[in-house]
């Protein structure tokens, strides 16, 4: 029997202090050699594209992968695959839309955690859509915020975001009419929008700053000019792997000998000791996320995992 289990399911179940925790755990896993991640490939065609990414957690006796197609013009699905590694059925199929928006959050979350100042206090939002509010709820998780300033191309929808959040995470927030000036001040900068040129430069930073960019999963996408990037002391990855296939923010200094993609270090060997986070209070840091499909696994199982406690879900009579 395959437990399937729906986005509005998956609502009840997944809690932001739940995906930080596994996000974590499945980070620490990877990067002592308990876990494999692949990085995402894609599918193109002119009605649309297949996004898949796998990964395999020996631990969990699980292995899997998240499929996801955006059909053009139409909006995008989201569905994690669990196998069970040993018996080699699959157990569960999972809609992950809330899912993806969750742990990608818990993703800058965790990295919040090791790289930005133990006091920060004060979050510049670059970009206040969907995932947005992930990105805002894991950095909150993490660190006792009291003030945010959210920035976005439409000054209803950064308005709204701040009025639909304020109350839910007991914090202060302000809607501003740039950029600059939400970063301006700001301990912890989340970068997460679609854009294809800068929205975060290099001029406006300020020392013991920590940025979280987290919209860019794509090499012809870019929210940190080269400056921006060059001011960051210390530069982490989620996955070396992805951010050579994806990372738009640090392909130009790549190419221009700056940086070199086996040099970056991962979020999870800072986690485990290998390499050091912040070393300074006056460092400016920088995590770059893209998704890893062990994020999702580690998600994912422990979704299954409460549903079938509490009920959740429907089995169904395939596969077996």
């Amino acid at each position: 029997m395959i437990r399937y289990i729906k986005e509005d399911e998956v609502k009840q179940i997944l809690t932001m202090p739940l995906a930080v925790s596994l996000v974590e755990e499945a980070l620490r896993a990877r990067a002592e050699g308990g876990a494999v991640d692949v990085p995402r490939v894609r599918t193109r065609t002119p009605a649309g594209t297949l996004h898949v990414m796998q990964a395999a957690a020996p631990a969990l006796k699980l292995i899997g992968y998240k499929a996801y197609y955006s059909a053009t013009g139409k909006g995008t699905r989201f569905f994690v695959h669990l196998f069970d590694s040993d018996s080699g059925k699959l157990t569960a199929i999972i809609e992950a839309s809330y899912l993806g928006m969750v742990r990608t959050g818990a993703a800058s979350g965790v990295a919040t955690r090791y790289l930005a100042r133990e006091d920060a206090a004060v979050v510049a939002m670059i970009g206040a859509g969907k995932q947005a509010a992930g990105q805002l709820e894991a950095v909150c998780e993490v660190r006792t915020i009291e003030e945010v300033r959210v920035y976005n191309r439409s000054a209803e929808r950064a308005s709204t975001f701040c009025a639909a959040l304020s109350e839910k995470l007991g914090v202060t927030m302000h809607p501003l009419t740039s950029a600059a000036e939400a970063v301006r001040g700001a301990d912890i900068v989340n970068v997460i929008t679609k854009a294809a040129a800068p929205v975060l430069a290099g001029a406006w930073l300020e020392p013991g700053q920590h940025v979280n960019a987290a919209g860019s999963n794509s090499l012809i996408r870019r929210e940190l000019d080269a400056a921006a990037v060059q001011r960051c002391t210390r530069i982490v990855v989620d996955s070396r792997s992805t951010a050579r296939n994806e990372c738009g923010d640090l392909l130009p200094l790549v190419e221009n000998g700056l940086l070199d993609w086996d040099a970056l270090p991962e979020l999870g060997e800072v986690i485990i000791g290998r390499v050091p986070g912040r070393s300074a209070r006056d460092e400016i840091t920088l995590y770059e996320s893209h998704g890893m499909a062990i994020q999702d696994l580690y998600v994912g199982a422990r979704i299954l995992e409460l549903a079938r406690e509490r009920g959740i879900g429907v089995d169904l009579p395939i596969g077996d």
